[in-house]
């Protein structure tokens, strides 16, 4: 009974005064949202997203979420039917303030019932989302009403916690944000604050829906449903103090992994981290269901790769049962397979790199499973994969792509055309790490059945 009193559905006459959802239909960065009303804080970057705006009525932030059926655009020429909230998948980013009261109206345009889970909050057990656990599941055409006060800062997530493996897998969830409401011991001011979900996919090349029975075998890796190159870069300024939170709901974990500078992991989803535990990285394994908050100094210029450093995770629209073909002379068995089926390529004779640089027809509504163009030709990357653009020039508070950087000149690696040096080679055959005892000579005496001895 507690659940149906607290996650409640709305009547008529609270319908009327629901704030005006808001439906964002592009993929671009949005700039942060400055709050309008109640206790300033730094506003974080969603990449590739945006933050909900929301409303004050007698001291209560109120919000709407709308579950729905949303077309994302994972890169250019690329789309996926999927489920979000407000027009896209992830949904849209929830800030608010350590000790806010908030209103969470939850409109179910979605063919079936759902429900929100507010992973990591602490709040009423009737409000925590799991259907038939916590309160009754929202029926389609229905709205729901959460309100609790958001108690401990950090980064958080919300999902359903209905029909689950389904929901998930069409992209349903997005991040939450709760900023301190004073000056945190464990959390430092930041220049620049990103966040982002990583989340997968299964779309079999040409379709346009998830295959939603997939456990691990995705064939798209994203971050907030976009693939590289249609993942925006990070673009900060040079000595530009800059956060990153990374929630993970896929079905497997992410080793993310920074070049060219440290960070400190200073939060998870349990709060900020004691300043005792942190130690300077360039990757972190970010969990099944885990968040995990960087933090760096971005004092090298340059543009630097931001990825996860799982090999197939770079990669689009992959096809598993691809054999590996490498050192196999193809050349007449790609002409009598040409000669049956016209437009055949061979694959991978002298690796796969050759991938980057084809134009080959691909089928409707894909990508190339590596693709994207730098200044010195192609990246060869997709999928978990962007850049971050550290620029000495750029404006504080300035999110637009400055262009490919500029390297001083001697900086960049070249071709050596001088004489060889003859390689060192080692002559000793080596030896094993156990090798067998020396005996010493033996002698052997050998007797022939029925013989004695001294006859």
């Amino acid at each position: 009974m507690a659940g149906v009193a607290a996650a409640a559905s709305v009547g008529r006459a609270a319908l009327a005064a629901l704030p005006e959802p808001v439906i964002e239909s592009t993929a671009v960065t949005r700039p942060p949202l400055q709050p309008s009303r109640g206790r300033p804080y730094n506003p974080v970057v969603t990449l590739n997203g945006w933050t909900l705006p929301f409303r004050m009525k007698n001291g209560v932030k109120e919000f709407h979420l709308v579950a729905e059926p949303v077309v994302r655009e994972f890169a250019p020429g690329f789309k996926g039917n999927l489920w979000g909230y407000n027009g896209q998948s992830p949904g849209p980013t929830i800030e608010v303030v350590e000790g806010d009261k908030v209103r969470m109206f939850v409109t179910n345009r979605l063919p079936e019932v759902t429900s929100i889970h507010w992973h990591g909050q602490r709040l009423p057990n009737g409000m925590d989302g799991v259907t038939g656990l916590n309160q009754p599941a929202i029926p389609p055409g229905k709205t729901y009403v959460y309100e609790f006060t958001a108690r401990r800062p950090g980064t958080f997530m919300y999902h359903p916690h209905a029909d689950e493996m389904v929901q998930m897998a069409m992209g349903m969830m997005g991040f939450w944000v709760t900023h301190p409401r004073q000056q945190n011991p464990l959390i430092d001011a930041v220049d620049r604050d990103f966040c982002f979900l990583l989340n997968a996919y299964d779309i079999d090349p040409g379709s346009y829906t998830p295959k939603i029975m997939t456990m691990l075998d995705f064939n798209i890796w994203s971050w907030n449903s976009r693939v590289f190159p249609g993942i925006d870069p990070l673009v900060v300024r040079k000595n530009d103090k800059v956060r990153i939170r990374i929630g993970n709901l896929t079905m497997t974990n992410h080793p993310i992994h920074l070049h060219g500078h440290e960070f400190l992991i200073t939060g998870t989803d349990g709060g900020p981290t004691p300043r005792s535990t942190r130690q300077y990285e360039v990757t972190t394994d970010i969990a099944v269901g885990q968040m995990r908050q960087i933090e760096f100094l971005a004092d090298e210029e340059g543009d630097w790769a931001f990825h996860c450093h799982k090999s197939h995770h770079t990669m689009n629209a992959m096809g598993h049962d691809v054999p590996t073909m490498i050192g196999v002379r193809q050349d007449d068995l790609a002409q009598k397979i040409g000669d049956l089926v016209p437009g055949y390529m061979a694959m991978g004779e002298r690796g796969m790199d050759e991938m980057s640089t084809m134009r080959m027809p691909l089928p409707e509504n894909t990508v190339p499973m590596m693709t994207g163009e730098g200044p010195f030709g192609a990246v060869g990357m997709g999928g978990m994969f962007s850049v971050v653009k550290v620029r000495r020039n750029q404006r504080p508070g300035d999110y637009r792509d400055p262009g490919w950087y500029t390297h001083p000149p001697g900086t960049v690696a070249y071709e050596y055309t001088g004489p060889m040096p003859e390689a060192q080679k080692g002559g000793a055959p080596g030896k094993g790490s156990m090798p067998r005892a020396s005996a010493g000579e033996a002698t052997v005496t050998v007797r022939k059945p029925g013989s004695h001895s001294g006859h």
